[in-house]
């Protein structure tokens, strides 16, 4: 039981809510346009969890390695950090879920496309192998992207275009307009977690040479940064309300979602202590998943 706990601990399952938040959004557009296919969903579903459990396994790894995770970090304290496991055990089972990666991936392509949407098909599996790279090289290897102050670009990406209109693609074998700006707003939005969590660490970062967007804006800039990815999310919403209005005022429900985001921000604005900005990562996940459900069934309805 106590090998399990510390395993599960080290998936930082708080993590995985957000991470499928795309594919809700991606479903719920399916369903509205008569191409969703519920295996597909389930598939999509473990494909993307298998990613963010892959990232968080590597971030224990690189950072814990690198040295980044040491006593002067706020938050939870990682795996490796603590000695619960070691650096070969989370290696082994670092090669172990880019394998399970690898199955699901190819699972969900070939039932979504087959032989018959051939170059599709090669095109996800080039983006899957891409994603899993991602997921590795944040923070692992001597050019990790996580300490270059790249990250930021990698997770609107994959949490945002790829897995909204990529998840689309998949139902529907091509990309309608309707998911790119529910796309760039979840992008967005994952993009502000990270920075969140970037702002929490800005000190123990520059102290170990983990040079973030954070860290090279500044604690100031890094709010209005974050300021500026949370109100985008809210302004793109609100343009495809209008755009894509669908005659049903449950259309416009997601912004209700408004609510905790804008108290979020409010909070975010009065944090001195860089510990303070710890518990609002939960709220801001979970207020971007509460986003996505409220715009993706309130299309439907």
């Amino acid at each position: 039981m106590k090998n399990t706990l510390k395993w599960i601990s080290a998936m930082r399952l708080r993590t995985l809510p957000l991470s499928i938040s795309g594919i809700i959004i991606a479903s719920c557009f399916a369903e509205y346009n008569g191409v969703f296919d519920i295996k597909i969903f389930v598939l999509a579903i473990l494909t993307t969890l298998s990613y963010q459990i892959l990232s968080n396994l590597a971030n224990d790894y690189g950072d814990g390695v690198k040295g980044t995770d040491n006593d002067d970090r706020i938050g939870p304290q990682r795996a490796l950090q603590s000695g619960a496991i070691t650096k070969e055990e989370m290696f082994n089972a670092i090669r172990i879920n880019i394998l399970i990666s690898i199955v699901l991936t190819v699972g969900l392509v070939y039932y979504s496309f087959g032989s018959d949407n051939l170059l599709l098909a090669l095109l996800f599996l080039g983006l899957a192998g891409l994603a899993v790279r991602a997921a590795v090289k944040y923070t692992v290897g001597k050019s990790a992207y996580g300490y270059r102050g790249k990250g930021d670009i990698y997770v609107f990406v994959f949490f945002g275009l790829v897995s909204v209109i990529g998840c689309y693609v998949l139902y529907a074998k091509q990309i309608d307009h309707v998911v790119i700006l529910p796309a760039i707003s979840v992008g967005m939005l994952s993009t502000a977690v990270l920075n969140l969590n970037n702002m929490r660490d800005i000190i123990s970062d520059t102290k170990s040479n983990k040079i973030t967007l954070a860290v090279k804006l500044g604690k100031e800039k890094s709010k209005k940064y974050h300021y500026f990815l949370v109100g985008g999310a809210m302004i793109c919403a609100l343009v495809f309300g209008v755009l894509y209005y669908t005659s049903s005022p449950f259309s416009l429900l997601f912004i209700i979602s408004f609510i905790p985001l804008l108290i979020h921000l409010s909070k975010v604005k009065k944090v001195s202590n860089p510990k303070d900005f710890d518990p609002e990562l939960k709220k801001l996940a979970l207020s971007t998943v509460l986003f996505s459900v409220l715009l993706g069934v309130g299309y439907l309805l």
